[in-house]
Order: C-alpha cells, then sequence, then structure tokens
C-alpha cells in the first residue's frame, strides 16, 4: 500500500509540474499580449482566404514562423525578422506549422505583393518556380474559351496557359491569394527608442587621442 501511495504522490506531482510548465506559465507570459500597432485584423475576404488555405492542408507544408538569427538562416532567406507573440493576435487556429517541405510564408505578401503572381502559382507552380513540388490547384480556376464580364483572367507566362484558351480564378483562389497577399509582418516591434534620448555622442579627436596616448 506504502509503494502505491508513493506511486500516486509521484504521478500528481509531475503531472503538476508539467501542467505550470506547459500551460500556466506559458499563459501568464502572453496573456496580456496586444496586437503591434502595425498589424491589422484580417477583412473577410482573407478571412475566407485563410479557410481556403487550412482546408487545402497548406499548413503541413509551409510555416508561418521565422526563426531568430542565431537558431537558423532564416533571415538570410528572406523570410523576415523572428516573429513575436503580437504577430498572432489575429490568428485562430494558429497556423504556426511544423515543416518547411515549401518556404515560410510568414512575410509572402511582402516578398510576392502581385495578385497575379499568386493566381499564376496557385494554377501552375512550375510556371514560376522551375523545380518545384508544390501541387497545383486546377480546382480553383476555370478553363474556358474566352473570359465574361467580370472574370479575373491569370496571366500565365508563355507556355503555360492552355492553347486558345483562357484561365480564370474562381472565388476560392481570389480570397486564398488576398490571404498570401495579407501575409506582411515587416512592421518595427520593438519600442521606439524614448524621444530626447540621443545616442551616444562620439569622443572629440583630440580627446581620443590622448586617452590613447596614457
Amino acid at each position: 500500500m506504502e509503494n502505491e501511495v508513493k506511486l500516486a504522490a509521484g504521478a500528481i506531482v509531475a503531472l503538476a509540474v508539467a501542467t505550470t510548465a506547459l500551460v500556466v506559465l506559458p499563459y501568464i507570459q502572453v496573456r496580456d499580449i496586444h496586437a503591434p500597432e502595425g498589424l491589422k485584423p484580417y477583412t473577410s475576404a482573407e478571412l475566407r482566404g485563410r479557410e481556403v488555405y487550412i482546408a487545402n492542408g497548406c499548413v503541413y507544408c509551409h510555416t508561418q514562423q521565422p526563426r531568430d538569427r542565431n537558431l537558423g538562416p532564416d533571415g538570410e532567406r528572406g523570410w523576415g525578422r523572428a516573429s513575436v507573440p503580437g504577430d498572432y493576435v489575429y490568428d485562430k487556429p494558429h497556423l504556426l506549422g511544423s515543416m518547411r517541405t515549401g518556404p515560410d510564408l510568414f512575410n509572402i505578401g511582402a516578398r510576392q505583393p502581385s495578385q497575379d503572381w499568386h493566381l499564376g502559382h496557385l494554377f501552375q507552380p512550375r510556371a514560376y518556380v522551375p523545380g518545384s513540388i508544390m501541387p497545383s490547384y486546377p480546382y480553383m480556376f476555370d478553363v474556358k474559351r474566352e473570359a465574361e464580364e467580370g472574370d479575373v483572367v491569370l496571366k500565365l507566362p508563355p507556355g503555360a496557359a492552355p492553347d486558345g484558351r483562357v484561365v480564370v480564378a474562381r472565388p476560392e483562389a481570389l480570397d486564398l491569394a488576398r490571404y498570401l497577399r495579407g501575409l506582411n509582418h515587416t512592421y518595427p516591434v520593438l519600442p521606439p527608442q524614448p524621444r530626447g534620448e540621443a545616442a551616444p555622442a562620439a569622443a572629440p579627436a583630440g580627446a581620443a587621442s590622448s586617452a590613447k596616448a596614457s
């Protein structure tokens, strides 16, 4: 009986420590997080596009969390600064991702702001990135003999468009493109330098020489 009590007590202590470390402390750290000044809420079209992003499993191949430069070369890859908790205030659920079969998309809207590029890339990725293993999404588009009024026609590279036909984006493709273009976290997250606080002035040349001589 004594061993059973010790085992149960040990399990309770281990559970309490794990809960504190993995639930309580992280909650205390992020409960008062506010959106950075440059972060705007998603528009209705971007929210629809986000649902398309989730439904098509984009999160399984793309992350949205650049790492600190001490942890990886994400900055050198052009993916932007390391993300902070405030960047995800409007993300429910979070789409951090854990696999990088494709590039990080945290700042894809800054790297590729063109709607034409995103739509064409969704229709035929290899026309834009040779050797890409990303799947195409033809069901997000209609192939017609000629465009109708109000259609958004893709401007595809030579050889990517069907002969004698036009490719028209469906609403889900337009929404997904809007969501991707909205992924732009290039705003600053560090607080500005207090007003009136100047950087340390350089020492006069004469003083520097005297100090060096002494």
